[in-house]
């Protein structure tokens, strides 16, 4: 489902301040894992890419290899995507990048505006437009598409040709390496099957629709009142109602597993985490952007293993 506008990532930039900060500015970068530092002369000749979060950020890394200088905006994993404040180093790297690459769908609006007022040439890959994920009827989109491997798929092959048209000589070297990253996917997508297999039409529950395409991907049924997981992404109070609702659902032991982000807890969803424990329900922890020392690959390997392991206790 769709971002709110009170929850989604913010720009909040002045002209003066920008005009400061590339006035006394040098050539450094942030890595893909968020490090700061010099530029090298291979990283100065490198294509220069600026991606919306860590996710991005790794997956781009994979397909440029020394080829690509990557800026994540969002690498913080201890931080809330939906509450991040754009400023003034990302406007500066926005405007020097090649190739660019946002999740889109209202996820992190603030990459297209920087874009309009400072770089119209660069390679954007919309990962939303990418995937071909929709809203359904009568519905709102989930935008969290990292989590849906097919679609991941495709945006790798969309990175490659952005990067490909940067860097026309090197495009072959892009187009192998995201076959490459896209066989890698393949594990993840029988480790859904064989869940879907062993346990289709189980319900579990969740905090927020982060994880809802590998959910929906491993044939299993998402209990959670729809107000509840609204209400958690929203940022807004969970009425009383519609919170013993979500609560009954772990003391009447009608879900296998609880799927909670831990990147957007709070008391209600605590509350939640606490009633699933003391009913013996399994909680799988998920977050929207890299935990420390994991790459994509690695990280989402560990979110489908523990889905897997939840329910086969």
């Amino acid at each position: 489902m769709s971002t709110p506008p009170s929850r989604r990532l913010a720009a909040s930039i002045t002209g003066a301040s920008l005009a400061a900060l590339l006035a006394g500015c040098g050539g450094s970068s942030d890595s893909a894992d968020g490090t700061s530092a010099a530029q090298s002369p291979a990283a100065a000749s490198a294509i220069s890419v600026v991606a919306s979060t860590n996710v991005y950020g790794d997956i781009v890394g994979r397909i440029g290899g020394t080829k690509v200088d990557v800026t994540s905006i969002i690498s913080d994993p201890d931080q809330d995507p939906h509450s991040y404040e754009a400023n003034t180093q990302n406007q500066l790297a926005l405007s020097k990048a090649k190739v660019v690459v946002e999740n889109g769908g209202g996820y992190d609006d603030f990459v297209d505006r920087m874009l309009k007022s400072g770089n119209s040439s660069a390679e954007v890959v919309d990962a939303v437009k990418v995937s071909g994920r929709t809203a359904p009827k009568g519905g709102e989109l989930n935008e969290h598409v990292w989590y849906d491997f097919r679609a991941v798929a495709k945006i790798a092959d969309s990175i490659a040709a952005a990067l490909g048209k940067a860097d026309p000589d090197d495009a072959a070297t892009f187009t192998a390496n995201a076959e490459t990253f896209k066989a890698r996917l393949q594990p993840l997508e029988a480790k859904e099957a064989r869940i879907k297999k062993e346990h289709a039409g189980e319900a579990v529950a969740i905090t927020e629709p982060v994880p809802l395409y590998m959910i929906k991907a491993s044939g299993l049924r998402n209990a959670t009142p729809e107000e509840f997981s609204e209400a958690i992404e929203e940022g807004s109070d969970v009425s009383p109602k519609v919170l013993q609702a979500a609560l009954a659902l772990f003391s009447g032991k009608k879900v296998e597993a609880l799927v909670y982000n831990e990147q957007t807890s709070g008391p209600q969803t605590e509350k939640a985490e606490a009633a699933a424990k003391a009913a013996g329900i399994p909680v799988v922890p998920v977050t929207e952007t890299l935990p420390s020392g994991k790459d994509y690959l690695g990280w989402m390997t560990s979110n489908v293993d523990a889905l897997a392991g939840a329910l086969d206790t």
